[in-house]
């Protein structure tokens, strides 16, 4: 059974830092690419950044391009997404996401609120 069990989330003020992480089991990890995804109140999930099976190629959204830094450690099974300049337009919902299985797998998803 796969599972992708998301922390680090939380209250922040602007400009402020959090990491996330994502554990993951019930698949082999290493063989997969890995993202992170979000979803603001009323609006779509979008994607936030990926990275590929070895690390070597990631990939960001626009609007966090700079900000953020998604990493991973295979010999944890657990894909990180390091925030820093947080502004409040990045307050979200934050999933982890396994293209394994026909539909793919999500995590939880773990609450990021950057506010003053």
């Amino acid at each position: 059974q796969v599972q992708l069990v998301e922390s680090g989330g939380g209250l922040v003020q602007p400009g402020g830092s959090l990491r996330l992480s994502c554990a993951a089991s019930g698949f082999t990890f290493s063989r997969y690419s890995m993202r992170w995804y979000r979803q603001a109140p009323g609006k779509e999930r979008e994607l936030v950044a990926a990275v590929t099976p070895t690390g070597g190629i990631t990939n960001y959204a626009g609007s966090v391009k700079g900000r953020f830094t998604i990493s991973r450690d295979n010999a944890k099974n657990t894909v990180y997404l390091q925030m820093n300049s947080l502004k409040p337009e990045d307050t979200a919902v934050y999933y982890c996401y396994a293209p394994y299985g026909s539909l793919g797998s999500w995590g939880q998803g773990t609450q990021v609120t950057v506010s003053s």
